[in-house]
C-alpha cells in the first residue's frame, strides 16, 4: 500500500539547534585563515584542518596546501596542525625539517592528551575508547604508547587485556557517541571493576549538545538530514544517533545537491542538522533544497546555548603595542 504524500501545507522542518561549527573548529579554521594573511600563500596543512570538503577545498583555493605527512613540507617551510591533534613524534619529525609550527589542536583534544601523559607516568593501562586509523585516536595514542590500547566500542571490549586490572582507565576520543561510549564504559567496569574515569568528560561540549539536540527532533522526523562529510566522525554519529533516537530514516550529505528525492516523498516533517565542522552556508543551502520541495516551514528546536570561543595560536594572536 502506497503512502499517500502530505499535502504541501502540513509539510516543515524541525531545524535542530545548536548545530555546525564548534569553538574548536572556528579556532582551526580561523587559525588557517589568519596565517594565511599574516604570512601569505602556501601555508601547509597536516591533514584535512577539520573533517569537511567545502572548508577544505576553500582554503585551498586561497592558497592553503594540505599534506600526509611533514616530510611532504619543504624544509623551513610554514605548517599547520589539524583540529584532530597530533603524536610527539609528529612534532618530532616537523622539528627536525625546521618547520614553523602554528598548533590548531582543539583546546579539548589536547586535554585528553595531557590525561594520557598524566596516567601513563601513573603506569596505568589506558584504555582509548575511539576508532583506529582515526587522526585525534593516533594523536592521543601516540603520548603513551606503550600504555594505550584502543577500544572501538562495546564489542571490542572482550578482547581487551591490561597488566594489572587494579590500574586501568578509560579516556576517549572527543566526537563519539555519549550512549555508545558509556555502554562500552558499563561493559569495561563488567570486566574491570577498579576502571577508573578520566578527571573530565572527554566527549567534547558540541559533540554531546548536537547529539541531545538531534534526539529532541528525531522522534517527530520522517526524515532526518544530517550535513557532514563522510570521514567526519561527529556528523556520522548524528545519523546513528537519529536513527536510534526514532526518526523514521536518516542521512548523512555533503552538500544539498545529494539530498535524493526519493528520501522526501512521503515525509511530512524534514530534521535538519549538522555536524560540528560543518559552516552554516551549507545548512541554509539545505533548508533552501527543502523548501523548493514544499517544506517552507522551518522551525528552530534548541536544547542549548553554546558561547565557548577558544583563542587563536600564540603565532597568529594580534600583540598590542605599548602607548
Amino acid at each position: 500500500m502506497t503512502v499517500p504524500a502530505a499535502p504541501a501545507s502540513a509539510k516543515r522542518v524541525l531545524l535542530a539547534a545548536p548545530r555546525g561549527y564548534c569553538a574548536g573548529v572556528d579556532r582551526a579554521v580561523v587559525a588557517v585563515e589568519t596565517a594565511l594573511e599574516k604570512y601569505g600563500a602556501p601555508v601547509y596543512v597536516r591533514k584535512e584542518i577539520v573533517h569537511n570538503k567545502h572548508v577544505v577545498e576553500t582554503l585551498r583555493e586561497r592558497g592553503a596546501i594540505f599534506v600526509d605527512d611533514t616530510e611532504q613540507v619543504p624544509a623551513g617551510a610554514r605548517l599547520v596542525f589539524s583540529a584532530h591533534g597530533v603524536s610527539p613524534a609528529v612534532r618530532e619529525a616537523a622539528a627536525a625539517r625546521s618547520l614553523a609550527t602554528i598548533d590548531a589542536t582543539c583546546p579539548l583534544v589536547s586535554k585528553v592528551h595531557r590525561e594520557a601523559v598524566r596516567f601513563a607516568k601513573g603506569d596505568y593501562d589506558i584504555l582509548l575508547i575511539g576508532h583506529t586509523g582515526h587522526e585525534e585516536v593516533e594523536g592521543t595514542a601516540g603520548e603513551a604508547p606503550e600504555h594505550v590500547q584502543v577500544v572501538n566500542g562495546p564489542d571490542d571490549v572482550d578482547h581487551v587485556v591490561v597488566r594489572d586490572p587494579a590500574k586501568v582507565v578509560w579516556l576517549s576520543q572527543t566526537t563519539l557517541s555519549v550512549d555508545e561510549t558509556m555502554e562500552t564504559v558499563r561493559r569495561l567496569r563488567e570486566r574491570f571493576p577498579s576502571l577508573q574515569d578520566p578527571p573530565s568528560d572527554d566527549i567534547c561540549y558540541a559533540t554531546q549538545n548536537r547529539q541531545v539536540a538531534v534526539k529532541k527532533i528525531a522522534p517527530d522526523a520522517d526524515v532526518v538530514i544530517v550535513v557532514g562529510s563522510a570521514n567526519s566522525s561527529n556528523s556520522v554519529r548524528l545519523v546513528e544517533v537519529a536513527r536510534q533516537a526514532g526518526a523514521g530514516a536518516a542521512y548523512r550529505v555533503d552538500r544539498a545537491a545529494e539530498i535524493e528525492d526519493g528520501w522526501l516523498a512521503d515525509a511530512g516533517t524534514v530534521g535538519v542538522t549538522s555536524g560540528a565542522s560543518v559552516p552554516e552556508i551549507l545548512v541554509q543551502d539545505v533548508i533552501a533544497h527543502l523548501a523548493r520541495h514544499g517544506f517552507a516551514s522551518v522551525e528552530e528546536v534548541s536544547t542549548a546555548a553554546e558561547d565557548l570561543v577558544f583563542s587563536l595560536p600564540p603565532e597568529l594572536r594580534t600583540r598590542r603595542t605599548a602607548g
